[in-house]
């Protein structure tokens, strides 16, 4: 089966990844990003390609969608560009200043 070969996943998982990938697509990721990151959130909660066979399955830990619901990136959205752009210039500067440990 050949890496990214999506035969293994039933039609839920199938369906729960396009669902996730419309989800950050409206939030404005590139479409490869999006698909990407919705089978990683589906591998994540159920732990991959479900196999056939009795007594195989596990429970799915649904912490990944929670975290989804809540508004992400809350504090950013209320402050205005010009705060948002000096705590960027400024990121930029540490990590421009600490380049040098990056070796170690």
């Amino acid at each position: 089966m050949p890496r990214g070969d999506k035969s293994a996943y039933t039609d839920k998982q199938k369906r729960k990844a396009e669902h996730i990938e419309e989800g950050y697509e409206d939030r404005g990721v590139p479409k490869k990003e999006a698909e990407r990151r919705a089978w990683a959130t589906v591998n994540k909660e159920s732990g991959g390609g479900n196999k056939s066979g009795s007594g195989r399955g596990h429970a799915e830990n649904h912490a990944s969608s929670k975290k989804g619901g809540r508004a992400e990136g809350e504090a950013s959205a209320k402050r205005s560009a010009a705060e948002r752009s000096a705590s960027a210039k400024k990121a930029a500067a540490t990590r421009k200043r600490n380049e040098h440990h990056a070796g170690h």
